[in-house]
């Protein structure tokens, strides 16, 4: 006896998930020392973006200051928010522990801010990112997060944010 199935799909295509998700992410140095200096930075960043791509999350763009961190990048739907913002944390900050003993005792923030940008948002964060060093001449990594968190309707209690 033989069975024939047919494919309610015709030509056989595989239904497919598609997504285009960017997200801002923004995290600091523990107690916001500043230890990201000149000449880690730009290792630094491409360590990052090493990160993001291993995971499918291709980073659009990666800056910071010398206390804190942003990194705009595609969201892969094979990975949740969390476990991104983790898996990269734990590779950087093994990887920089190898860079010098004076980086020995270093470690990110235990907490994360997380923003949705939309496609025609992308031109703006990018270049806001590429502009850290510029205003953090005059504005503190604090005061950027709650300028943020008030852009992106946020609610959050100062007594946690700032580990």
């Amino acid at each position: 006896m033989i069975i024939l199935l047919f494919s309610q799909n015709p030509g056989h295509l595989m239904p497919q998930s598609l997504t285009q998700i960017y997200v801002h992410l923004v995290f600091s140095t523990k107690n916001r020392q500043p230890l990201i200096v000149a000449e880690i930075e730009s290792e630094l960043h491409s360590y990052l973006g090493g990160i993001c791509r291993e995971l499918d999350c291709y980073p659009v763009k990666i800056g910071g200051y010398n206390d804190h961190i942003h990194i705009l990048c595609g969201h892969s739907r094979k990975i949740a928010l969390m476990k991104l913002v983790e898996e990269i944390k734990k590779n950087s900050s093994k990887w920089i522990k190898t860079k010098g003993e004076q980086y020995l005792n270093f470690y990110w923030q235990d907490g994360y801010g997380a923003f949705s940008v939309g496609h025609n948002q992308l031109d703006g964060v990018y270049k806001y990112i590429a502009k850290q060093h510029e205003h953090h001449q005059h504005q503190s990594f604090q005061d950027e997060c709650r300028m943020l968190y008030k852009e992106h309707s946020v609610k959050f209690d100062e007594r946690y944010v700032w580990d």
